[in-house]
């Protein structure tokens, strides 16, 4: 009996290990509350997206385009959630490219956002983007550990080709600045550009990408950007989750959701969803 109760203990010690070393990463394009998206409006979905969310529970969260009374209504509606961030117009306003986390598993510290331009610590629009753009990053601490991993979230321009490039280059140089401790590093967010891009390619240097990663444990459509066309192919992948190489994140598995609900998706994005070890 004595010898029963020693191998669930440490049965049950190996599952408590495994929990405290995997970490859940999901980026998501919430898609902007705007009133002419008539149907797929964000009042229409908002539930059904946080649901979604709920039921995969990622440890960390990107989202991209959410507007000040989105961001509001997820923080409300994600008990077990705190966010880092602020709107691209500075403040409270504007689009986010918040980080989302819970609470319970991890812990924010030297939380920023910063402009993707030449003067990224005001607000500004950097070369021939169409918008100004932000990248909020913070270090991220495993609870009851000495873990600790930077995570930067951010949205590049659309348009701009010259904006993608410098401003994925900005986030590449803030992150050489501040990892002075070369703790793993994750990226993510809407890139805005497909694997194929020179953009992607310049960022493989340093940064893997999960679904490459993951080998053969992927799972999910092809591409990530739906535009509410439920009955058409999702072909673009132009969403990503990039961790860093020679780091200790592991990459178990990677999935693209097209979770939907009468015939509809929750935005016109799927989030990328991706499991990490982290090792010792």
């Amino acid at each position: 009996m004595k010898r029963l109760f020693f191998l669930i203990a440490i049965c049950a010690s190996c599952t408590t290990v495994k929990k405290e070393n995997t970490i859940k990463v999901m980026t998501y394009n919430i898609r902007l509350d705007v009133a002419s998206d008539g149907e797929n409006a964000w009042s229409n979905r908002k539930d059904f997206l946080l649901s979604q969310i709920k039921f995969y529970e990622p440890t960390v969260l990107g989202t991209q385009e959410g507007r000040p009374n989105q961001i509001a209504e997820m923080s409300a509606g994600l008990s077990n959630y705190n966010f880092i961030g602020h709107g691209r117009d500075g403040g409270n306003k504007g689009e986010y490219s918040a980080i989302f986390y819970d609470k319970t598993k991890v812990s924010f510290s030297k939380e920023n956002t910063f402009w993707l331009s030449t003067t990224p610590e005001k607000f500004s629009k950097g070369w021939d983007a169409a918008y100004p753009r932000i990248c909020t990053y913070g270090l991220m601490t495993i609870l009851d550990s000495d873990k600790k991993i930077w995570v930067f979230n951010t949205h590049l321009d659309h348009v701009g080709k010259e904006a993608k490039l410098k401003g994925m280059k900005l986030i590449e140089d803030k992150i050489r600045q501040i990892n002075t401790k070369e703790y793993p590093v994750i990226i993510m967010g809407d890139f805005n550009v497909e694997p194929s891009s020179k953009l992607m390619q310049q960022l493989s240097t340093n940064f893997k990408d999960t679904k490459i990663a993951a080998g053969n444990n992927i799972f999910g459509p092809k591409g990530t950007f739906n535009g509410f066309k439920f009955n058409e192919p999702v072909k673009r992948r132009i969403d990503h989750i990039m961790v860093s190489k020679n780091s200790n994140l592991e990459v178990l598995k990677f999935a693209i959701l097209s979770d939907s609900k009468d015939l509809k998706y929750p935005s016109d994005h799927l989030p990328v969803y991706s499991e990490l070890k982290v090792n010792n």
